[in-house]
């Protein structure tokens, strides 16, 4: 307390009773303060932003302390991965198409002097499984050059700006390797049509990686090698010709590349004299490279499981049936369900047989597998890749086999032929609206945005009438060849099939006469 005189009427001094009066009493009725400020409210309200945005930006730097950093895999060469051109079968075209790019990198001089360049980009397309990643490990331990491999999913993030600084290490680092390799799989991650990324990450990202293999820096002998199953989905920019100058469709193989592939993953696995490779080829129709390979590894583990020394046929046998088919299932089903199971199967069968253009019947199979209580399996003599009009109706009729026997013997159908039904809706669909080859309009091709009411009304009607004309080809077909016993009271002819020298049960298959 400071003390200090205060005169009071005519000036003369107080007294010192007086002074600590005038003293005492003001500071009592003072407000009360809190750090300077009037009271805890008003220092929360003007401390708390401030303490929030600090918290907030220590959270964004620890965040980006402790993102994970993902750089470039370089395979050099000495250590790529051992597969050569010897160890891809059945994509004989893309083989030819990279076989250049790795001559030119073995010996560049040679292109030079005739004034050849080596291709900017090569995209490797199709389906899964063909084997595009397969190629570009290959060309990577066929070349000798340094090879950078990254997935463009590693590229976005979250923040602006970070995957186009990835993009520029990475082309960074293969400048100073050169002549290098650059591959980028899954390249529709990051390649996608512009204009449709929110945060602007992904743009900023494509824009990075089209000037970076097309822009005004310099590129030295740098290839890239791209792998994407979704041609469709890319961007155009960075398919034009000086990014991507070759487009190479990877297709699933044919027989004889089946064949091959067979071939190459099974040579260091002993076959029994029983295994027709030839024959397996046949069966896998429309199978891709990776589900051959997880064909003969299933052959192995069959074969492993009952401790043979030997993979036989039956074994490739099962694992084709895994497959395709799924894992066999412990369902229980009751002795009608059996029956009318076996009907089922046993019209697609008939169908089969009865119907010239239908591939032939391999096996039928009562035996639940995956979510099917029964399948049959067609075998194509060839591999085919144009169909008529006539061949869709007959397949749409085998399909529909199925439902019309179980209607024929047992008078009801049953759900069992969701799959099927639901296969004849595509592809009676597909033959009105893409092949033009309903009842009417035979030369156009049906688009649906801005059809009028009218017009896709008798599209649908032109789709119910080849599924009709199908089901009733099925029933005049099949209708005087019905078993004239009651359900169940007969069965055909059975015989007992099994493998020389092989430990395996012997299988049932039924002895259906054949029309052809």
């Amino acid at each position: 307390m400071i003390a200090a005189a205060t005169f009071i009427g005519g000036g003369g001094p107080t007294t010192h009773a007086q002074t600590v009066q005038h003293l005492t009493v003001p500071l009592f009725h003072a407000p009360s303060t809190f750090l300077g400020y009037p009271d805890v409210t008003s220092f929360l309200q003007a401390w708390l932003p401030i303490v929030f945005m600090g918290v907030l930006v220590i959270a964004v730097l620890a965040l980006i302390r402790f993102m994970p950093r993902t750089r470039p895999e370089q395979i050099k060469p000495e250590s790529a991965p051992s597969i050569g051109w010897a160890d891809i079968a059945g994509s004989d075209e893309a083989k030819e198409e990279l076989r250049e790019v790795v001559d030119y990198l073995r010996d560049p001089q040679r292109f030079r002097d005739i004034g050849a360049k080596v291709p900017k980009g090569i995209l490797l397309h199709g389906p899964p499984g063909t084997g595009k990643t397969l190629l570009a490990k290959a060309v990577a331990h066929e070349s000798g050059a340094t090879f950078f491999s990254q997935s463009a999913a590693s590229f976005v993030e979250m923040f602006v700006g970070v995957g186009a600084a990835r993009i520029r290490h990475l082309f960074k680092a293969a400048r100073k390797k050169s002549p290098a390799i650059v591959f980028i799989d899954e390249l529709d991650a990051v390649g996608g049509h512009r204009g449709f990324d929110v945060s602007g990450e992904r743009d900023q990202t494509l824009n990075q990686l089209l000037v970076e293999m097309d822009g005004f820096t310099a590129r030295k002998e740098v290839v890239v090698i791209a792998a994407s199953n979704l041609l469709e989905k890319l961007d155009p920019a960075l398919l034009r010709p000086g990014r991507f100058d070759r487009q190479i469709f990877v297709s699933p193989p044919d027989v004889a590349g089946r064949e091959r592939i067979f071939h190459v993953h099974s040579r260091n696995k002993p076959l029994a004299d029983d295994v027709d490779l030839k024959l397996l080829a046949r069966q896998t129709s429309g199978l891709t490279g990776a589900d051959i390979a997880n064909i003969c590894n299933e052959a192995a583990i069959v074969a492993a499981r009952r401790s043979a020394g030997q993979v036989h046929m039956c074994d490739f046998d099962a694992a084709l049936e895994r497959v395709v088919a799924g894992v066999q299932s412990r369902k229980t089903m009751t002795d009608h369900e059996k029956r009318v199971v076996a009907y089922h199967e046993a019209g697609h069968a008939l169908c089969g047989e009865l119907l010239p253009s239908v591939d032939r019947v391999h096996r039928i199979s009562i035996v639940p597998r995956g979510r099917a209580l029964g399948y049959t399996l067609n075998l194509p003599e060839e591999d085919r890749y144009l169909k008529t009009r006539e061949e869709l109706i007959d397949f749409m009729t085998m399909l529909l086999g199925g439902r019309a026997a179980e209607q024929l013997v047992f008078g009801s159908i049953t759900t069992g032929a969701s799959d099927d039904l639901k296969r004849v809706a595509d592809i009676a669909r597909a033959m009105v609206h893409e092949y033009a080859m309903g009842t009417g309009s035979g030369s156009l091709r049906a688009i649906d945005d801005g059809a009028a009411e009218a017009t896709r009304r008798v599209r649908d009607v032109e789709v119910r009438e080849l599924a009709d004309e199908a089901y009733r080809a099925h029933r005049r077909a099949v209708g005087g060849r019905r078993h004239r016993g009651q359900p169940g009271t007969a069965a055909p002819a059975r015989a007992q099939v099994s493998c020389p020298g092989c430990s395996c049960p012997p299988s049932t298959t039924s002895a259906w006469p054949s029309s052809r």
